[in-house]
C-alpha cells in the first residue's frame, strides 16, 4: 500500500538520460537545468515561510515600539532574548527530522515519519519548559549582563507573556520539518502568511484597544503562532496526502525520543552556536568607546546578515530534504548532485545579494538611520559585510547537506571551533588590540565563516557518496537511516 504514495522529489524527469542533457544544450553542461528547477519551486515557498514566521513576532515589536523609547528598547531586546534563548532551540532540535523523516521518506518506510514527528515534538515540549523558566526570570540575567534596570524589568514582562508562544513555536518547527521533508510546501506558505496578516490587526487591537497594552504585543504574537500550529495540525490530520505518513497518536513514538535526541541535540547546538555568536558581537559592541554608534553599526550588519540568510534557509531546505530522500531511496549520486547543483544557485544569489549590497549600501542604511555618521560607518564596513554574506551563503548549504546526512555532531563541532575558537579571538584581538573597532568584530566573524564554510566543503567533498547508498541499501529495514 505505501509503494502507492509518490515521492516528487525524488521523481527528476530525464535525470542521467543523454537525450535530456542535449535538449539542455550549453546550460546542462554548467548546472543540471531539471534539478535546478525542482530545487527553485522547492525553494521560494520556503523563504516565504520563514521571512513570515520572523515577521510575526518582528510585527509586534513594532507595534510595542511605537509607545514609546523604553518599550521599543526592551521589546526590541525581548525579540532578541527570545531568539537566542528559545527560538534559535526548538529550531535546532527539529532539525533532527530532516535527517529521519527525510531519510525514512526516500526509503518509503512513510509511517515511521509520524512516530518520528511525535518524539520530536515531546523533545521540543520538554525543552520548551526549561525555556520558558528563563523566560520568566530574564530580569536578573539580563541584569547580569548589564542591561538597563528599567530595560531589563520591561523585557521580563514582555518575555512572561510570549511564553506560550515558545511552545507553539516547538510544535510548529516539528511540523515544518514533516512537511518540508514529504515536499509539501505550498500549505506552509498560507499556514505561515494568514497568521502575519492576523498578526496586524490582532496586535492593533491589544495594544490599543484593551487594557494589556504593551503586554498585548506579545500576547498576540503568541497567539497567532497557535494559530499557525492549529491550522498545519488540522491539515496533517484531514489531509489525504498524509494517509500513509500519519496514522495518529501511537505510544511507539516514546521509544524514538531518547535516540532520537542524539541528533536532535547536536542539531540544536549547531544552530544555537551560530546565532549566539552574531548576540555576542553586539554586545562586544557595547564595550567599544563610541558605544552607540558601534553596537547600531552591527546591529544593522547581523540584521542584514539574516537577511540574505532567508535566501539561503530556503535552499538549505532544499538540499536537505534533496540528499536525505536520496539517502533513504539509495540514489547515492544523485544526492551528490543535488548537493553540487544547491551550491551553484546559492552563490549565484549571493553575488546578486552582495551586488545590490555593494552598490546600494546607503539606501539600504537609510532604512535604518538618517545619521550621516552611521551611512558613513555602514559604506566603510560594507565589503567585509558583502564578504562575509558570501560565506554564509555557502555554509547555510552545506549545514543543509549535514543534516540530511545525519552530520548534526561534525557540523556542531566545526561551529564550535569556527566561531569561538577561531572567530571570537581574533574579533576581540583585531577589535580591541589594533583598534578597528567594528570592523575588526567583522574580520573575526569572517574567519569564522571562512573556516566553517571550508570545513563542512571538505567533508562533503570527501565523502564516499556510493558508501552512504551501499549503507542505506543494507538498512532499508531498519527505521532510522543515518
Amino acid at each position: 500500500m505505501a509503494s502507492t504514495t509518490s515521492a516528487p522529489l525524488l521523481e527528476i524527469s530525464g535525470y542521467g538520460e543523454e537525450e535530456e542533457k542535449k535538449k539542455g544544450g550549453f546550460w546542462n553542461k554548467v548546472l543540471d537545468v531539471e534539478e535546478a528547477k525542482t530545487q527553485v519551486m522547492f525553494s521560494v515557498p520556503m523563504i516565504l515561510t520563514n521571512l513570515s514566521y520572523y515577521c510575526i513576532t518582528l510585527v509586534s515589536v513594532m507595534f510595542a515600539g511605537h509607545l514609546g523609547e523604553l518599550e521599543l528598547a526592551s521589546a526590541t531586546l525581548a525579540n532578541s532574548w527570545a531568539m537566542v534563548t528559545g527560538f534559535a532551540l526548538m529550531t535546532g532540535l527539529s532539525g533532527a527530522l530532516e535527517t529521519f523523516c527525510g531519510q525514512a521518506y526516500g526509503a518509503k518506510s512513510y509511517r515511521m515519519l509520524g512516530i518520528y514527528l511525535q518524539s520530536s515534538v515531546i523533545t521540543t515540549i520538554f525543552f520548551s519548559i526549561i525555556v520558558s523558566f528563563i523566560w520568566f526570570y530574564s530580569e536578573p540575567i539580563l541584569l547580569l549582563l548589564q542591561q538597563q534596570p528599567q530595560v531589563a524589568k520591561m523585557t521580563t514582562v514582555y518575555m512572561r507573556h510570549l511564553i506560550p508562544g515558545i511552545f507553539a513555536y516547538a510544535v510548529l518547527q516539528c511540523l515544518l520539518r514533516f512537511l518540508q521533508t514529504q515536499t509539501v510546501v505550498i500549505p506552509l506558505v498560507i499556514c505561515a502568511i494568514v497568521p502575519l496578516i492576523i498578526e496586524f490587526g490582532l496586535s492593533y487591537v491589544l495594544v490599543y484597544y484593551t487594557v494589556l497594552g504593551f503586554k498585548g504585543a506579545a500576547l498576540s504574537a503568541a497567539l497567532c503562532l497557535w494559530i499557525s500550529v492549529i491550522m498545519l495540525g488540522l491539515y496533517v490530520n484531514y489531509s489525504e496526502k498524509f494517509k500513509y505518513t500519519w496514522e495518529g497518536l501511537s505510544m511507539e513514538c516514546f521509544q524514538h525520543v531518547l535516540p532520537g535526541m542524539k541528533l536532535a541535540i547536536p542539531s540544536a547546538l549547531m544552530v544555537c552556536l551560530e546565532y549566539w555568536a552574531f548576540e555576542l558581537l553586539v554586545l562586544l559592541a557595547g564595550l567599544m568607546p563610541n558605544s552607540e554608534t558601534s553596537t547600531s553599526l552591527i546591529a544593522m550588519c547581523v540584521n542584514t546578515q539574516a537577511m540574505s540568510f532567508m535566501i539561503t534557509y530556503g535552499f538549505s531546505a532544499a538540499v536537505s530534504t534533496r540528499v536525505s530522500n536520496e539517502l533513504g531511496a539509495g540514489n547515492g549520486d544523485r544526492a551528490k548532485n543535488a548537493v553540487a547543483v544547491t551550491l551553484k544557485l546559492s552563490i549565484f544569489l549571493a553575488l546578486v545579494f552582495v551586488l545590490s549590497l555593494l552598490f546600494g549600501h546607503n539606501i539600504w542604511a537609510s532604512a535604518f538611520s538618517n545619521s550621516p555618521t552611521i551611512k558613513k560607518e555602514f559604506a566603510s564596513i560594507t565589503p567585509f559585510l558583502a564578504i562575509s554574506v558570501f560565506f554564509d551563503s555557502a555554509q547555510g548549504v552545506l549545514s543543509g547537506v549535514s543534516r540530511g546526512c545525519g552530520w548534526q555532531d561534525l557540523a556542531a563541532w566545526t561551529n564550535l571551533i569556527a566561531f569561538y575558537v577561531i572567530g571570537m579571538p581574533i574579533a576581540i584581538l583585531v577589535a580591541f588590540k589594533a583598534h578597528l573597532y567594528a570592523r575588526g568584530l567583522w574580520i573575526g566573524l569572517i574567519c569564522g565563516l571562512f573556516f566553517q564554510a571550508f570545513t563542512l566543503l571538505i567533508i562533503t567533498l570527501r565523502t564516499n557518496w556510493t558508501k552512504l547508498e551501499l549503507s542505506v541499501n543494507r538498512d532499508r529495514e531498519e527505521t532510522v537511516v543515518v
